[in-house]
């Protein structure tokens, strides 16, 4: 039983009570009966009029509830609705108190959930009016008066984040750029004249609107400076390399040179005013100093004919090379000339080199070949002959190799304009079969001269007999101790050349030959030839020929003391 059960019997009893305690009293007082029974109704009365006030509350209560739950639950449909939530169900089957109660904490944490979406979709609104304001963009759209769902919100924030990213990227172009034309104003000593270049260069950075056309606008003017400013730099590096030829046509020294240094560089709007000023000083001077000038370009004409590999009759063609009369038509033709064949260097200046390293490496293969048939190289010392013969066994590989590759150049080229391409007045390909033919020709004529040579002294040797010879030093001597004299044999004698003169050691009777005479023991016999195309005998073998001189002289002496 429940308590409130136990507590309405507890009622009754002591409503019993009372009644029985207010008889007791009636009874004791001597109350009629029909005053008992007024009494009696009188408390019935004032008790049911309690009961039925109290009861009324209650009704009224349970009234209130069921309202406040139908009002709820009206309140709670729409707010589900709103927030796209499923409608609340109430589990099992609650008391009226219980489901208001119930109701009323749903619909209060939906309206704080309408509420906090409300106050977020406002946030998104005007952080996404302030980019689009900066971006000059369409706002994002979305209903504001509608409660948004999570996944439009959610898709809200990607939009900022996104317009958030896009504003901090063109900001940072937008700042780089501006930077770049800052820069490109002061080296054009260029003063902001539209109303566009003002907002970019003097207006503040965030007041700027970083459209996409803003953005375009922005690097159409940065090309723009930056084209003149390119512009502005080609020029000022022609009027430097005017400047400078000039210098070296007209030999102006260098104290006059480093006067004006300082607009050597740079291509502001003064330096390049102080170069056209530096031009006009230096072609009226060129003017007073003609045929200087006239002389200078020919020297540097023929520069660019030798790196061009004109031939003689490519040479004779520019006809006022050659005229002597120095006026101006004649340096301006001398002028165009030099522009001419320049381009025409720069144009090929590839091949060019290419071919001048063929020709420096035809040139070192020529040296190489005219060592390798020189008798003295085998007197080098230090190993040169072993590095000759490497570089030389290299060359013969890599010679042929860089042929070919100015080959497949040449060919391109040649396809490519339609001419051939002349070295010396040739092809190429000719041009180097050519000077490969008179290779071969020279060593067949140095090897027949050789031949003829040979034979002639042959014939000559046959003749008149053969030229005196230095005796060789013999081998296997040993060292000599000094203080002893080398004991040879009476044969030695034999051994001396009959032209030969002795010198006694000692003293005595000199034997001189009728036909030349040979210098004291101790210096370099003097050979005699009878042919003058004797070979010279080997550096390294004179040593052994002078010592053995020494001993034949010093034993041949002492024996021609008389006895």
């Amino acid at each position: 039983m429940r308590r409130s059960d136990v507590l309405a019997e507890e009622s009754v009893l002591c409503l019993q009570k009372a009644l029985t305690h207010l008889r007791e009293i009636w009874e004791l007082i001597g109350i009629p009966e029909d005053q008992r029974l007024q009494r009696t109704e009188v408390v019935k009365k004032h008790i049911k009029d309690l009961l039925d006030m109290m009861i009324a509350e209650e009704e009224s209560l349970k009234e209130r509830l069921i309202k406040s739950i139908a009002i709820c639950q009206k309140e709670l449909t729409t707010l589900c609705s709103e927030l796209h939530v499923e409608p609340f169900q109430e589990e099992g089957e609650p008391t009226i108190l219980q489901l208001e109660k119930d109701l009323r904490t749903q619909v209060e944490l939906m309206r704080k959930q309408k509420k906090e979406r409300k106050q977020e979709l406002k946030r998104l609104q005007e952080q996404d009016q302030e980019l689009c304001e900066v971006l000059c963009t369409p706002r994002y759209g979305v209903d504001s008066d509608s409660v948004p769902t999570l996944e439009e919100l959610n898709q809200f924030r990607q939009h900022v984040a996104a317009l958030r990213e896009t504003k901090a990227s063109r900001r940072e172009e937008f700042v780089g750029i501006k930077r770049q034309i800052i820069l490109c104003m002061e080296e054009l000593d260029h003063t902001p004249d539209t109303s566009f270049e003002r907002d970019v260069v003097c207006e503040d950075e965030d007041a700027f609107c970083l459209s996409l056309e803003n953005i375009a606008t922005l690097q159409k003017l940065l090309r723009q400076l930056e084209m003149r400013k390119s512009q502005n730099e080609a020029v000022c590096e022609g009027l430097r390399a005017q400047i400078r030829e000039l210098w070296d046509r007209l030999q102006i020294p260098v104290e006059e040179r480093e006067a004006v240094a300082m607009v050597m560089t740079g291509s502001k709007a003064r330096v390049k005013k102080a170069l056209q000023l530096e031009v006009d000083r230096l072609e009226e001077l060129k003017m007073q100093n003609m045929k200087k000038v006239i002389e200078a370009i020919r020297a540097e004409l023929v520069q660019y004919w030798d790196q061009c590999f004109y031939s003689q009759e490519q040479r004779q063609a520019f006809a006022p090379f050659y005229d002597e009369d120095y006026t101006e038509s004649l340096l301006q033709l001398h002028d165009a000339e030099i522009v001419r064949l320049r381009n025409y260097y720069e144009s090929h200046k590839q091949l060019f080199e290419g071919v001048q390293k063929w020709e420096e490496s035809w040139r070192l293969f020529l040296e190489f070949e005219r060592k390798a048939s020189d008798p003295s190289r085998f007197t080098n010392r230090g190993g040169n002959l072993l590095k000759e013969e490497k570089q030389r066994a290299k060359l013969q590989k890599t010679l042929p190799k860089l042929e070919e590759e100015l080959k497949v150049q040449i060919e391109t080229w040649e396809q490519e304009h339609a001419q051939p391409f002349v070295v010396n007045g040739q092809k190429f390909v000719e041009y180097v079969t050519e000077q490969w033919e008179m290779h071969r020709l020279e060593k067949e004529r140095a090897k027949q001269e050789r031949q003829l040579k040979n034979k002639k002294q042959t014939e000559t040797e046959m003749l008149y007999g053969s030229a005196p010879r230095t005796p060789s030093k013999r081998r296997g001597l040993a060292p000599t101790t000094p203080g002893k004299v080398r004991k040879l044999n009476t044969t030695t004698m034999s051994n001396a050349t009959a032209n030969s003169s002795i010198r006694p050691v000692f003293g005595g009777t000199v034997y001189r030959s009728p036909v030349s005479r040979l210098p004291p023991s101790g210096s370099k016999p003097v050979l005699t030839s009878t042919c003058s195309g004797k070979k010279t005998p080997r550096a390294g073998r004179h040593g052994a020929d002078k010592e053995n001189l020494e001993l034949n002289g010093s034993i041949l002496s002492e024996g021609s003391i008389p006895l």
